[in-house]
């Protein structure tokens, strides 16, 4: 059994993401809505923008009640929306749901709160020698109004509230715009918010069909799309024609690699965790991964023993469906492209098969994949996992960024050198080193991509500031400088001049 990176030239061009097919957004984006959703959602903008203008600078009171009341609305609520979520997936494991979407929001919401103070403060800046000795520098960070936020149906508690919790510590008013597979969660969300907000501060929209278009062309003060790179674009030349600052997280085909010096077994669980975390579906999952040439072998046992251990019945509730029939049927071509066209297929399963009508699909490698098969063109959003060998760190680097850059990376490895070798040769959205996905979870640490995974961050402070105007102020002291170099211009004017350039030679 031999894949090497030797065998990856992709054309990076190709690369796109299966989650425009089913992210709610992009067959709306190619036709208009009716009048009545366009002027359904231009009347809530109108409304929130009315609100926050009457209102333009909440306190922290403001603020912290806003963030108790968000986080109360999940933990009042989290049963309902955990049988939302199973409901909208068929089948989405119940404690996948609990600990990566509500513990994770309510985490963040507590974080937070424990900062806002902090965060709300005006920062000093150093004020340039030539003023006057009194005049001051300040930052101070000020709402920028309504926020509009468009979700995903992967995460779609996640990708809503904690995006909610930086938005609200900022001072804003939101709209949220959930996915055309989350239908039964939109209506909860509908249905419960209005006792937590008013509708001047928060609303939540369901998919009802055409409402992404138009929502993603409304001037917003802010927007954020979670989702595909092909819908991101599309998202982005929308804002562009109102000059609205956009924040896209995208996604890619997020590679592990595995040191000679990392125990095996152990890479192997934590690599499978996160593959197979959400059935696949997460925009950070482990894509494809990069073993060394005399441990595929072992590598393979390692991960029939996991998934035999794990997850020994796929039928099991403890195993998430593929969301929709389009993404299963798409799962189960890419494999039959690969096998048509030489790769060896491994089922971590078998005997299972896959369940169609529970839409459960069994976890594979994928063993001699190249960059003609549909499994290295886009984004795989499921438990298949292409397995490549190397003999040469170099060799890894290279394969990894001659494709877009992807939204993480995770290398497995002690070696400090080696890790170092990694982080300074590639270029990723973020990087988790000797496991997955955990990452995201650091509410200290900024979530983003980085070209076609994405633009901007957010989670903690860079949260807080990218929904915020970091507003520059400066206070003149009572004596300017710049009399020295009032006209007309004379002997003093030039000895000031010549001293400065003297002053920067």
């Amino acid at each position: 059994m031999n894949s090497s990176p030797g065998n990856l030239s992709p054309d990076s061009s190709a690369v796109t993401n299966p989650r425009a097919d089913a992210i709610g957004l992009e067959g709306d984006l190619a036709a208009g809505p009716p009048d009545d959703i366009r002027a359904r959602l231009a009347q809530v903008l109108q409304d929130q923008r009315t609100a926050f203008d009457a209102h333009p600078s909440p306190d922290y009171r403001n603020r912290k009640a806003s963030l108790l009341a968000l986080k109360r609305l999940v933990s009042d609520n989290h049963p309902a929306l955990v049988e939302a979520i199973n409901a909208d997936y068929g089948n989405r494991s119940r404690h996948e749901t609990m600990f990566s979407e509500i513990v994770v929001v309510l985490e963040s919401i507590d974080h937070a709160l424990r900062h806002l103070k902090r965060w709300m403060k005006p920062r000093r800046r150093r004020v340039d020698w030539m003023i006057y000795p009194g005049a001051r520098n300040l930052l101070i960070p000020q709402p920028l109004g309504v926020v509009g936020v468009i979700v995903p149906w992967n995460f779609p508690v996640q990708l809503a509230f904690a995006p909610l919790a930086n938005i609200f510590a900022a001072g804003n008013s939101a709209m949220v715009k959930l996915s055309e597979n989350s239908p039964r969660l939109a209506e909860l969300l509908t249905r419960l918010s209005p006792d937590y907000f008013p509708a001047e501060k928060l609303q939540f929209f369901a998919e009802t069909g055409n409402v992404g278009v138009e929502f993603s062309q409304l001037p917003f003060d802010h927007l954020l799309f979670t989702g595909s790179g092909q819908t991101g674009r599309k998202v982005m030349a929308a804002c562009a024609e109102n000059l609205t600052p956009v924040t896209l997280e995208l996604g890619g085909k997020s590679p592990a690699v595995i040191a000679p010096d990392y125990p095996l077994k152990r890479a192997v669980e934590r690599i499978l965790y996160g593959k197979l975390l959400n059935a696949g579906q997460a925009c950070v999952g482990v894509d494809h991964c990069y073993v060394p040439a005399d441990r595929l072998d072992a590598f393979v046992s390692a991960s029939r023993e996991y998934v035999a251990r794990h997850y020994p019945d796929i039928a099991s509730p403890d195993y998430t469906s593929i969301i929709d029939d389009r993404s299963f049927e798409r799962l189960q071509a890419s494999l039959e492209d690969a096998a048509a066209r030489g790769a060896e297929l491994i089922n971590l399963s078998a005997p299972a098969s896959p369940l169609p009508r529970q839409r459960k699909f069994p976890p594979h490698l994928v063993l001699g994949a190249d960059d003609r098969m549909e499994v290295m063109q886009r984004e795989i959003f499921g438990p298949v996992l292409p397995v490549f060998t190397y003999t040469d760190p170099r060799d890894v680097v290279d394969a990894i960024n001659r494709r877009d850059r992807p939204l993480a990376f995770y290398p497995f490895t002690h070696d400090r050198k080696l890790q170092r070798f990694y982080i300074e040769q590639t270029r990723s959205g973020g990087v988790c080193i000797n496991d997955t996905l955990l990452h995201v979870a650091q509410h200290d640490l900024p979530f983003g991509g980085i070209g076609p995974s994405g633009m901007g961050h957010y989670h903690g402070r860079e949260g807080f500031e990218t929904f915020s105007k970091l507003r520059p102020v400066f206070h003149q002291a009572r004596f300017s400088s710049l009399k020295l170099l009032a006209p007309p211009y004379g002997r003093l004017a030039d000895r000031v001049l010549d001293l400065l350039i003297r002053l920067h030679r």
